[in-house]
């Protein structure tokens, strides 16, 4: 339920005018609740450079919020969300973008992306551990019986923490600290796809279209990034634009295939934004990126 705007401002004004801790709490928590059911504006929004410029501001005030209520769930889970979708979206596209005519750009983005997959990572650690004390540790330990506790309402949480701690290892794939957890991203994935296979419309299956293709030496193939890549399409059914653009990406470039490679941006580009409203800042930035992708097929295919 949305907290009423007169009774948020009320309880802010109520932390000045009465400044005890627990009206204090009351007031960061109100606006705790607020700021988390609130970042569906951002999902909803046709302008992506709009979010792009309103997103560092929400997420400081979301950082602000947690060092004043540091266990508070709904802000945990904004701020891993929040921070793992402005890395990719509006740093490591740019990157990827800027690359052929800007190589230190490209770098230095990167390395700003890394940094806040890592953050995005370590708060969504904070929320796991507000219902598991001791999860991180416990993870590092043995996967398999720290993730057997958590439950649906977890996979949220376990979606992004996971997609955060994998895109840093994706730009840092030198860094020994974090290749020494890389089996732990696949396994919190596996926990939350068994938890809840149709979260946001089968995003999980993306993120194996993507893994398994990539790592077909230590057991992937691409029969198995293939089999997520259909029940991404079916569980979307027409409302998401990722899958195309990720199968593309991924199984056609490793294939070789240029023709599929443009039947499935195509398809990409077919998805109307405006026909699931959760998903249209999703589908524009992914279109975003399927158009950039067309321009690259001489250095993606060997003719």
């Amino acid at each position: 339920m949305r907290v009423p705007r007169c009774r948020l401002i009320a309880t802010g004004l109520a932390a000045f005018l009465f400044p005890g801790c627990s009206v204090k709490s009351l007031a960061v928590n109100s606006l705790g609740n607020a700021l988390a059911e609130g970042t569906s504006a951002f999902a909803t929004d046709e302008d992506p450079e709009l979010v792009r410029e309103a997103v560092p501001f929400a997420l400081k005030t979301t950082e602000s919020l947690i060092e004043a209520s540091p266990r508070h769930r709904g802000l945990l889970y904004t701020a891993a969300s929040g921070f793992c979708q402005y890395a990719y979206a509006f740093l490591q596209q740019d990157a990827d973008m800027a690359e052929a005519q800007d190589l230190a750009r490209a770098t230095h983005l990167r390395d700003r992306a890394r940094r806040l997959y890592l953050r995005a990572r370590d708060y969504g650690l904070r929320g796991l551990e507000v219902d598991f004390p001791g999860f991180r540790e416990a993870l590092r330990r043995d996967s398999a019986t720290a993730l057997r506790p958590l439950e649906k309402q977890h996979v949220r949480l376990l979606y992004w923490t996971a997609a955060s701690w994998a895109g840093a290892m994706a730009l840092a794939v030198n860094d020994s600290t974090l290749v020494a957890d890389q089996d732990l991203p696949e396994a919190m994935m596996k926990r939350a796809l068994e938890l809840n296979e149709g979260f946001e419309l089968g995003s999980i299956h993306d993120f194996f279209i993507s893994f398994e293709t990539g790592r077909r030496a230590a057991g992937g193939s691409i029969e198995k990034a293939s089999e997520h890549f259909a029940r991404a399409l079916a569980l979307a059914d027409g409302r998401r634009a990722w899958p195309f653009v990720n199968y593309a990406e991924s199984v056609a470039v490793a294939r070789q295939d240029k023709k599929e490679f443009d039947r499935l941006l195509q398809e990409a580009l077919a998805v109307d934004p405006d026909k699931e409203k959760g998903q249209r800042l999703s589908n524009l930035i992914a279109q975003r990126r399927a158009r950039w992708l067309m321009t690259r097929t001489e250095e993606l295919f060997i003719e």
